[in-house]
């Protein structure tokens, strides 16, 4: 914007200062010629007063001479056709030939000027020519010029310094609430835009304030929803594992019980997203290499406890990506815990992460497989005995920053899930 207003200014200006440097410079000109045109005219005026007055012409010679050199040179043709001073020839002189006729004038061209005097005298006409060169006729007009310009210049330069300045004052009002706006989308929802700049500006900035303001209430809102919900469902599901419990058959039973541990882990999943801050549901970044590698620590000790032989080979960080850090924990949590929910205790599992590079650049690939049953084709969830809600979540998770989940079989039999997330560079 500041460079708008400035090119603004600069045409404007230029405008100005050219629709006045360009007839000043000429009406400079045209003094100039002015001058030197009335000095020759006065020179002429006073030599034509000597030769009507003396008819002498040895006499007039030594008064013309005693009028000194320099510009303008002024030439006297007598009525005999004796020239008398300097200059060109004036007999031939077509100027001349119009001045003897009886008429006075002057004559101006790009390389001098001259003034032609008729004076009648005794036996004839004589002509008395002042003229001037070039070099006389415009003197000074170059230092003026210059001058003239330089001023335009100075004035011009003048008007972009002040453009930059008034361009600096209505922009950066405008880059604050853009900052705001960039601070509001990577997850800081106290943000605020100071209310400054010029009225659009202000209200722009109003506007964005409360707009933050209402999504502030709207996320906290839905969590205060979501949350009440998910209470609600916990004392149903006490009321079914209370139940299921005083079933007689053992296979029922315990039949009954993976189902309602599924509903449990995914009542409890639902309150920890309830519970999670407003301001995490906004994008942000953390670095994947160490998060992935705090997460594999933590179940490191329960696959130890079970006797799993848990493999992990991890990238070397940091690795920045366009998730929250507990958005990632969460990720890598439902990823591994999926092989400790579905998998007999002493199952292998192994833990991976790496970089390729992709069409639109580098990715973090997360792959997480196990040597249990894997996934059923014919469930709707993949596994037997579970909605698959976690995974889903989780899925929606990746594609939230343009990642990908996907699930498969490992290369040795088992289940592989496998998490694609864009790195975020600079």
């Amino acid at each position: 914007m500041r460079r708008r207003i400035a090119w603004l200014v600069v045409a404007t200006t230029s405008t100005v200062v050219v629709s006045f440097v360009i007839p000043l410079c000429l009406l400079v000109q045209t003094l100039a010629e002015d001058r030197a045109m009335a000095a020759a005219d006065q020179e002429a005026r006073n030599v034509a007063i000597l030769v009507s007055g003396v008819t002498d012409d040895d006499q007039l010679a030594s008064l013309l001479a005693g009028l000194g050199g320099g510009e303008p040179v002024t030439t006297v043709l007598t009525p005999d056709g004796l020239q008398i001073g300097g200059g060109p020839a004036m007999a031939d002189d077509p100027d001349v030939q119009r001045a003897l006729a009886g008429e006075a004038f002057r004559v101006v061209a790009d390389d001098g000027g001259a003034v032609l005097l008729p004076v009648v005298v005794g036996d004839g006409t004589a002509v008395v020519r002042s003229s001037v060169d070039g070099d006389e006729l415009h003197a000074g007009v170059s230092q003026a010029w210059a001058g003239i310009i330089g001023l335009g210049l100075v004035l011009l330069a003048a008007s972009v310094a002040i453009a930059m300045r008034l361009g600096r004052r209505v922009s950066e009002p405008l880059l604050d609430v853009a900052g705001t706006a960039h601070r509001l989308r990577e997850g800081d929802l106290a943000a605020r835009a100071d209310v400054r700049g010029t009225e659009e500006t202000q209200e722009l900035a109003r506007a964005l304030n409360g707009l933050a303001d209402r999504t502030t209430e709207l996320l906290a809102a839905e969590r205060a929803v979501v949350g009440d919900l998910s209470h609600r469902l916990r004392t149903p599901v006490t009321a079914l594992r209370l139940d299921a419990e005083a079933v007689d058959d053992p296979a029922l039973r315990d039949r009954l019980g993976e189902h309602i541990a599924v509903l449990q882990r995914t009542v409890d999943a639902i309150v920890k997203e309830a519970r999670r801050p407003v301001r995490s549901d906004l994008t942000s970044r953390c670095d994947a290499a160490e998060v992935v590698a705090e997460r594999t620590a933590f179940w490191r000790p329960l696959a130890e406890d079970q006797g799993r032989v848990a493999t992990v080979t991890l990238v070397d960080g940091p690795v920045p990506v366009a998730l929250a850090a507990d958005d990632l924990r969460d990720l890598v949590d439902v990823v591994v815990d999926n092989v400790f929910a579905h998998t007999d205790e002493g199952t292998p599992l192994q833990v991976a992460t790496r970089v390729e590079e992709a069409g639109t650049g580098r990715v973090l690939m997360l792959v997480v497989s196990d040597a249990g049953p894997g996934f059923d084709p014919a469930g709707p969830s993949g596994r037997p005995g579970t909605t698959g809600l976690g995974l889903d979540i989780a899925e929606r998770t990746a594609r939230g920053v343009g990642g990908t989940l996907r699930r498969g079989d490992a290369p040795g039999g088992g289940a592989l899930v496998e998490v694609v997330l864009p790195v975020v560079e600079g």
